[in-house]
């Protein structure tokens, strides 16, 4: 009989244990310790963790329910009640301690060096693929998340390659930028410069980055077409006159129409030095044809071979791209074509100050090994 009611008085002092702690009392904080926890809570370069676990003990002092703020905070109900526990017998200094001190690695410090010069070797474009291998070199199983975690803390990022063109080498371009200040340092003042190319902008949407809101899912309208609108154009980055022709197919007849636009535009220079690069319809008979004329005041110069960089105009045509065709829909052809024509008679040379920053002759050799080139 006697066993009997100490078991029954047992249970009772567990349910009443039980329902003291799952009924957590408001207002248990004075008015210092509740000062104390929401200067935590609000305090920007606080630990998100101890930050967390002052706003869960603000919460019950409001009322909330360990459930409730469990739900809120996506944990369990028992954390909640295992730190209002550590609060109410230890005091706010134990719950502002993190002891999270991590997990042993699985790797030793001979495997650690192993992998990073296998990864140094190749280029991985996948988790998965490291993952199998540590399996089988090593016959250790790491998941998605502790794989990224590992690489993470070996000093490897996830990244994309930059497309590296082909371009002339060191020597080359160092010799042409050499050139190029020593023309400008010693031009005199009936000589004037001018970079010229040759643009073809097509006829469709190109999405391009911007900020929006978060959650937003913007688009942009794409066209069908593939028609493009040929612009063979020149740039003096010392007025940003910007001379352009618009023939049906770039050719030596263009090339001359430019030149002769050039010269029109500057009657009081006795010599127009333009630059511009190695395309064929540059050196062909008929450009050749039109420079022998005995009155003829441009001197032409050419660019390295497979050297884009170091022709400002080249910037002009991003410029161009970033106004006219980044996140930018035209329902026709001729619409877009109006629209390329408009910035080159009208936005340049009323804005051309604002593009002076983004169109300039800084140039810089350009050397492969300056980059770990993929095979």
């Amino acid at each position: 009989m006697s066993e009997f009611c100490v078991s029954e008085f047992c249970v009772d002092i567990s349910s009443v244990l039980d329902s003291a702690l799952a009924m957590i009392r408001a207002n248990f904080l004075s008015s210092d310790e509740r000062f104390e926890l929401e200067r935590c809570v609000r305090r920007q370069r606080e630990d998100h963790g101890i930050a967390r676990r002052a706003n869960a003990i603000l919460l019950l002092d409001k009322g909330k329910s360990c459930a409730e703020i469990a739900e809120f905070l996506y944990l369990d109900d028992d954390t909640v009640r295992g730190w209002y526990k550590s609060y109410r017998h230890n005091g706010w200094e134990d719950l502002a301690l993190d002891g999270w001190q991590g997990g042993q690695s699985q790797m030793t410090a001979d495997q650690v060096s192993e992998l990073c010069i296998w990864l140094e070797d190749r280029f991985c474009r996948s988790a998965s693929e490291i993952r199998a291998h540590i399996v089988a070199q090593f016959g250790l199983r790491y998941s998605h998340s502790g794989c990224l975690k590992l690489l993470h803390r070996l000093g490897f990022e996830y990244r994309k390659p930059k497309a590296l063109p082909h371009v002339a080498n060191e020597e080359k371009q160092a010799e042409f930028i050499a050139f190029y200040e020593s023309l400008l340092n010693n031009l005199p003042a009936d000589e004037t410069v001018y970079f010229a190319d040759a643009v073809h902008p097509e006829h469709q949407t190109k999405p391009a980055f911007g900020w929006v809101r978060k959650g937003a899912n913007p688009a942009v309208k794409t066209t069908a077409g593939r028609g493009r609108v040929n612009i063979h154009g020149a740039l003096c980055l010392e007025n940003f006159d910007a001379p352009f022709v618009e023939p049906v197919t770039v050719d030596g007849n263009s090339a001359v129409q430019l030149l002769t636009k050039i010269e029109a535009n500057n009657p009081t220079m006795t010599t127009i030095h333009v630059i511009w690069d190695n395309a064929a319809y540059h050196r062909c008979a008929t450009v050749k044809k039109w420079l022998a004329r005995p009155d003829c005041r441009i001197h032409l110069i050419q660019l390295p071979a497979y050297c884009p960089h170091l022709n400002p105009i080249e910037r002009l045509w991003a410029v161009l791209h970033a106004h006219v065709t980044h996140n930018r829909f035209y329902p026709t052809q001729k619409q877009f074509a109006d629209a390329v024509l408009q910035f080159l008679r009208q936005t340049i040379p009323k804005n051309w100050r604002e593009f002076r920053d983004q169109v300039t002759d800084n140039f810089r050799v350009i050397s492969h090994q300056n980059f770990r080139v993929l095979a």
